[in-house]
């Protein structure tokens, strides 16, 4: 299935693995320290003003933490006096929020987002910029998204009665336009996200590569070269020999040294950090990550993180706990709220509407049916109950290591109108068991063990 991260040919030592000149790699808070850390938050409206049933137990466990992580997926603007627009290449939907969303996340306990997204430049550098205003004056902290990639990619801080926490954001998943650089002689810098590179391949077996590599020495602008046996390139998409079909993934090693490098930056200045990565690889169907994952997390956990939180498949992935530390490989969906509107004319096109007739929800309802696939396998996100079921995750720290981990599992409303769901609420009975017994199944390849304590999730390293 091709290199992975552990190979040593392919990344560069990186020091301070254990101490260097200015510090350690170790936890460093105060005992008792905890972190919450929740998946996506898409979301186009204020709810703490609203009765939602079940918010407010909700809200309650975000504000008891010392830091509280979710993943900002949408932009935050004010339509009516934005002076940006939709761009043509963008995340898959237009993802928008109100300017109140900024107070209505702090007020709920949120105090760290990530930024790096696939969405991340959905209405351009505007709306990065304006989102970036929203969150500064609303006092919550946001990292992976800057004017050049230095900026994009640097940690950012959190002080808290317990310790200071870092935070590193990056996007394995992301519109390539949105990827962010640095100055070059006289070129400017780009705004951005900080990119996790990835080049993909696909697997087959050997006899599936000889066919393609005759379909391509059968085109009329093959060329005859010395070329590697066990892969095959054919219009612009790398094939490998393996035992089955499948998808293989190596890391870019420039982005990989600097993701690294601000991971170790972050936590010498600080006394826990969190890296955080949204992507979507190999696919939304998959419950498994990518072949790259564990042993990538690994090398962030080595560099000094004290957390790893993935997002991005809109569906929950197995927990690893490494070196005392806790790697989510997937926390799903926190908000899910549809009612991302105004859709963009672009949107209104790949789904065959016509915006003098049909109506941004209508879009939405459509893009939400054939734009996402299921963990099946099959189009239709709208009936998948695993995208409207995740976790909020509490972990407790003392004497600088991971004591306790507990998972509440999170039901968002699917049963509920369109316009209502999205909103999540503690899940009891029969769906929170199973909940946490899909979560047990998925962490089991990790040697997890999680008990099922009260309609709760708990791992005790």
């Amino acid at each position: 299935m091709g290199k992975n991260c552990h190979d040593n040919d392919q990344y560069p030592a990186q020091p301070g693995n254990e101490f260097d000149t200015v510090g350690s790699t170790a936890t460093n808070v105060a005992d008792g320290f905890t972190m919450v850390a929740v998946g996506d938050l898409i979301l186009s409206r204020p709810l703490t003003k609203y009765r939602h049933p079940g918010l407010h137990e909700i809200i309650e466990i975000l504000r008891g933490a010392d830091v509280t992580f979710g993943n900002m997926e949408m932009n935050i603007i004010d339509i009516r006096s934005f002076k940006g627009s939709p761009q043509a290449e963008y995340g898959g939907a237009y993802h928008i929020s109100l300017p109140q969303i900024g107070p209505d996340l702090k007020e709920m306990g949120f105090n760290v987002v990530s930024r790096a997204t696939n969405h991340t430049l959905d209405w351009g550098v505007e709306g990065m910029r304006e989102t970036s205003r929203v969150l500064d004056e609303s006092g919550i902290v946001h990292a992976g998204a800057g004017e050049n990639l230095a900026q994009a990619a640097a940690a950012r801080f959190l002080e808290t009665p317990r310790g200071r926490v870092a935070l590193v954001s990056f996007a394995s998943s992301f519109t390539p336009m949105s990827r962010a650089c640095d100055p070059a002689g006289e070129a400017p810098g780009r705004p951005g996200l900080n990119a996790l590179r990835l080049a993909k391949s696909i697997v087959v077996p050997a006899e599936m590569l000889d066919n393609l590599r005759r379909v391509r020495d059968a085109l009329p602008d093959a060329q005859p070269s010395r070329e590697d046996p066990n892969r095959v390139v054919l219009a612009g998409v790398t094939y490998k020999v393996g035992e089955k079909a499948g998808y293989t993934f190596e890391p870019d090693v420039r982005d990989v040294t600097n993701i690294l490098r601000n991971i170790r930056r972050g936590k010498q200045f600080s006394d826990f950090c969190i890296a955080t990565n949204h992507g979507h690889e190999p696919g939304g169907w998959s419950r498994v990550a990518p072949d790259y994952a564990q042993s990538f997390a690994h090398r962030l956990i080595d560099a000094g993180a004290d957390a790893y939180v993935a997002h991005g498949p809109h569906q929950l992935r197995g927990i690893e706990i490494y070196k005392g530390r806790p790697i989510f490989y997937s926390l799903g969906n926190f908000f899910y709220d549809p009612l991302r509107t105004p859709a963009g004319a672009d949107m209104f096109d790949v789904y065959g509407k016509d915006p003098r007739m049909d109506t941004d929800a209508e879009v939405t309802v459509d893009e939400e049916a054939k734009g996402y696939p299921t963990a099946e396998g099959f189009v239709g996100a709208v009936s998948g109950p695993v995208f409207y079921e995740s976790v909020i995750t509490l972990g407790r720290f003392e004497q600088n290591k991971l004591a306790e981990l507990r998972l509440y599992p999170l039901e968002l409303g699917r049963s509920k109108r369109f316009a209502n769901r999205g909103i999540p609420r503690l899940a009891t009975g029969l769906q929170a068991k199973a909940i946490l017994e899909r979560l047990q199944k998925l962490s089991e390849p990790f040697a997890t063990e999680i008990v099922i304590e009260n309609d709760v999730g708990v791992i005790r390293p």
